[in-house]
């Protein structure tokens, strides 16, 4: 596809680059010559210096043969008009970023009357992805497929849990449990689960279940994640504005601590029952006043990375019992699984994921396509949902007859409402909604799995 990136920011030098890999012609357009410079070398793409909601700077662009233009500046309003350009300039469908609270409650009416193929708004999802594993603290992250039906849900294993030792295949004979292990990660080294697989300390399962399943599993090997009845947020921005109202009816008690009074003041008028602390979050005695050491979760959504991954570091060392850390900085995502952090929140990547999981589905395929696309192990792995067409090649014939590429599993199967954890006896049908884990980036087709 041939796509036009206007921002070049953290998320837009993401998706550049994601793109990019993909295989599609990806063209960058911003107002700062050393960003496009910048960017336009490192992935070997063209650049534009100029403003994209201008119709010249578009043609520039490439317009006339643009499938698809995304606009993720900072600002919402240059993101909305650059689409709107590029609608009329162009025949392509168009996604914005749109991170104002105001604006994501008018968003189906601006992707309608706009003609816009997508709203994005990164804070909101990272917020949803913090309600998830505030709600199942057992979770170091939790992705869900089918609708939530299915979930992929990743832990740690610790020091004293009953299953090191123990292989793939005796976990689940032993435990009877209809849950799916799905990838392993070792130090710097990912895995991609069989049967003959042994655990050992510290390492980062990911699984994928029924919710159902996955409370029954955690149950049976005795991992124990204490609920969470409070929690500390610091920092006020659009994330934590997001957060109060998905947790506003959840039973947990928020506390937010924020620098800015104005901002103190704002947040106090719109949630009364959300404690408000104005003060400096690097200072060690505010946070022992305000009970660190007792909350059952820590929540940094500062607007500083450095500030949130000392202050989650300190939470830890306090024993917390959840610490998440939103981390925005790509130059940090290579040394971040040194420090063995708990949850780590990306909002770049959040949003690079739902429009690569658009690109994808919106390109030719031949027997199903792409409905839901996260990456388990950061530019590893990666967990793809799709629905599967009439005359697939992959439908009908029993699993353990396909002939598979190496690192892929077919991790679970959605039929009628139900979830199935694939054995070798099972058959893919026409329609059933199948999630595939796979070291192979970039699936577009679940035909692609095949030799």
């Amino acid at each position: 596809m041939n796509i036009i990136i206007v921002g070049c920011g953290r998320v837009g030098e993401t998706l550049a680059e994601k793109l990019n890999d993909d295989g599609n012609n990806v063209t960058i357009v911003d107002m700062s010559a050393t960003k496009v410079k910048n960017i336009a070398n490192k992935y070997d793409i063209m650049g534009i210096v100029g403003n994209g909601a201008t119709h010249s700077v578009q043609l520039e662009a490439g317009i006339d043969n643009a499938d698809l233009f995304i606009a993720v500046t900072n600002s919402d309003e240059l993101n909305l008009l650059c689409c709107m350009v590029a609608k009329k300039a162009g025949n392509c469908q168009t996604i914005a970023r749109v991170k104002n609270p105001e604006y994501s409650l008018e968003a189906p009416f601006l992707k309608d009357e706009l003609g816009l193929a997508m709203v994005i708004n990164p804070e909101y999802a990272a917020a949803e992805e913090i309600a998830r594993v505030l709600k199942f603290p057992s979770a170091i992250k939790i992705e869900t497929f089918a609708k939530g039906r299915v979930e992929l849900i990743k832990f740690k294993l610790p020091k004293n849990s009953r299953i090191v030792g123990m292989s793939v295949k005796e976990l689940i004979m032993k435990l009877r449990c209809d849950v799916l292990v799905c990838t392993i990660e070792r130090g710097e080294d990912a895995y991609i689960a069989n049967g003959d697989f042994v655990f050992e300390e510290k390492d980062i399962v990911s699984i994928i279940a029924s919710h159902k399943n996955a409370t029954d599993f955690f149950e049976k090997i005795d991992y124990k994640g204490n609920t969470i009845k409070n929690a500390i947020i610091v920092g006020g921005g659009l994330t934590t504005h997001y957060l109060c109202d998905i947790m506003e009816h959840s039973g947990i008690s928020l506390k937010i601590i924020e620098k800015d009074m104005k901002i103190c003041e704002e947040l106090c008028t719109r949630w009364e029952k959300v404690d408000i602390i104005n003060g400096d979050t690097t200072d060690k005695e505010l946070l022992m006043e305000e009970g660190i050491t007792n909350t059952d979760a820590l929540v940094a959504l500062s607007n500083h990375d450095e500030e949130n991954i000392v202050l989650s570091l300190f939470a830890q060392s306090s024993e917390v019992g959840k610490v998440i850390t939103r981390i925005n900085r790509i130059d940090y995502d290579n040394v971040l699984g040194r420090l063995e952090l708990d949850t780590i929140i990306s909002p770049k990547n959040i949003t690079s994921d739902m429009i690569v999981r658009y690109v994808r589905a919106t390109q030719n395929t031949i027997g199903s396509n792409v409905e839901t696309l996260y990456n388990i192990i950061q530019d590893e792995v990666e967990a793809a949902e799709f629905v599967v067409k009439e005359h697939s090649p992959i439908a009908g014939i029993p699993l353990s007859e396909l002939k598979f590429k190496p690192n892929v599993l077919v991790a679970a199967i959605l039929r009628d409402g139900n979830v199935i954890i694939p054995r070798g006896h099972d058959i893919i049908q026409f329609g059933d909604a199948v999630v595939i884990v796979s070291k192979l980036m970039a699936l577009h087709d679940i035909t692609d799995i095949l030799k």
